[in-house]
């Protein structure tokens, strides 16, 4: 689900973009993205714990 307000995925954190375009991604496009969610989803919802490292 997209978060209206911040445009990231609740649970993963990727983009609509990110999410559209996923499966053209090359390996090294998806792992620099998924390297980056982490930090993403700490900036965009202080507070809340990750539910996976």
């Amino acid at each position: 689900m997209l978060d209206a307000v911040t445009g990231l995925c609740e649970g993963c954190g990727r983009t609509r973009d990110e999410i559209g375009l996923w499966g053209s991604l090359s390996e090294a496009q998806r792992l620099a993205v998924m390297a980056a969610l982490p930090e993403r989803l700490r900036r965009a919802y202080p507070g809340r714990e990750a539910c996976a490292p």
